[in-house]
């Protein structure tokens, strides 16, 4: 004998199904909070990212890499806008805009990441982790690569290990609070497949 759900249980918990239900969480809406938590989520993996760099450089000894003071410099060629002021004040401004570039390109990820997976991407941990990861190597090393500030190619395997540490450790905390943020990513849950999938997992759990 098969149990039925009653209908207006069923809207009274979980909202109406289908169109009517998923009309209460504007598309638009949603997105927005999806790049709200992406930013959130990039900004703690700057956090770790800057983190796990002085640490290298207290337990190295190493000093401080200047090639995102130069980045900023190649980039306002590039563009055509000079950096105004006195040779110091334009010294200090670059100083300023280096680190400023590098944690606008850490949040930037990360809302790029928090739109992809409200829009419905529900990657597992592993996926979301790696792409963060790969974002970020990217999205840093590419502008100093484009603008031969520097050349992957002639590394050490001294500073792939010092700039893909900082960078997992960008991604593993970014993926991690963008979780937490938004647990209904997690891929195959009922709150990610929405009102449908909600209505579809009652019905399965009340019919013998």
């Amino acid at each position: 004998m098969r149990a039925t759900c009653p209908l207006f249980l069923v809207r009274r918990t979980f909202g109406s199904c289908g169109r009517q239900g998923a009309a209460a969480t504007p598309a638009a809406g949603r997105l927005l909070r999806g790049i709200l938590r992406g930013a959130a989520a990039g900004a703690a993996g700057c956090t770790a990212l800057n983190t796990v760099g002085y640490l290298d450089m207290v337990f190295r000894g190493r000093g401080a890499s200047s090639t995102p003071e130069v980045t900023v410099e190649r980039l306002s060629q590039a563009v055509h806008v000079p950096i105004p002021g006195s040779p110091e004040a334009r010294r200090n401004r670059i100083a300023g805009l280096g680190p400023l570039t590098g944690s606008a390109a850490g949040v930037g990820m990360g809302a790029t990441l928090g739109l992809v997976t409200a829009a419905g991407w529900r990657p597992g941990n592993a996926t979301l982790t790696a792409t963060a990861g790969v974002l970020a190597l990217i999205g840093t090393n590419g502008p100093m690569t484009v603008l031969r500030v520097t050349d992957p190619r002639t590394w050490s395997a001294s500073d792939w290990v010092a700039d893909i540490v900082p960078h997992v450790a960008y991604a593993l905390v970014a993926t991690a609070v963008l979780k937490g943020l938004a647990p209904g990513i997690r891929s195959g849950s009922a709150a990610a497949r929405g009102p449908q999938g909600r209505c579809e997992a009652v019905r399965l759990r009340l019919t013998p």
